[in-house]
C-alpha cells in the first residue's frame, strides 16, 4: 500500500515495481481503479466478468491506482470485494491512495463491506507513505 499526497510518486515507484517484477517473468497488470470497475461493468454486459475475474486473480501483481478518488456505488463495492477476495493470499496487490486508512470507509460506503474489503488489504500489508513536494512541482520544464 503507498499512500502520500498527489504527486509524491505513488504511481512512479508501484510502476517501478511492477517493471522489475515483469523483468522477472510475473504477470503484472496496472489499472487506474476507476477504469477497472467501468471494465468490470461492461464485462458484465457481454459476459466476459467471470473470465476477467479470473485473470485478476491469477496475476503475481495487480496494481491500483488513484483508490477512494469518488465514492464507490453498491456494484463497484461487490466487484472490488470479488477481487480482494479472490486474490486473498495468493497475489500481491499495491494499492496507491491518497487517503489515510481511516477515510477508507467513507470512500467505500458501506460498513461491512469496507471491513471485509480492508480485512483482506491490510492484514498483511506493507504501508509505504510518501512525503515531501509534488514530483511534478519540482520537475517543471
Amino acid at each position: 500500500m503507498l499512500t502520500g499526497s498527489c504527486g509524491s510518486g505513488k504511481t512512479y515507484i508501484a510502476c517501478a515495481l511492477g517493471h522489475e517484477a515483469c523483468m522477472k517473468g510475473k504477470s503484472v497488470k496496472y489499472f487506474r481503479l476507476s477504469r477497472l470497475l467501468l471494465a468490470l461493468s461492461q464485462a458484465k454486459a457481454d459476459g466476459s466478468y467471470s473470465k476477467m475475474l479470473t485473470t485478476l486473480a491469477k496475476l503475481d501483481c495487480l496494481i491500483l491506482d488513484d483508490w477512494g478518488l469518488e465514492p464507490l456505488e453498491a456494484p463497484q463495492r461487490n466487484d472490488l470485494m470479488e477481487i480482494m477476495d479472490d486474490r486473498h493470499g495468493s497475489g500481491s496487490t499495491m494499492i496507491l491512495i491518497q487517503l489515510p486508512t481511516t477515510e477508507w470507509y467513507q470512500s467505500i460506503g458501506d460498513n461491512t463491506l469496507a471491513d471485509a474489503i480492508l480485512d483482506r488489504v491490510t492484514h498483511n500489508a506493507h504501508r509505504i507513505e510518501l512525503r515531501g513536494e509534488s514530483m511534478r512541482k519540482r520537475n517543471k520544464f
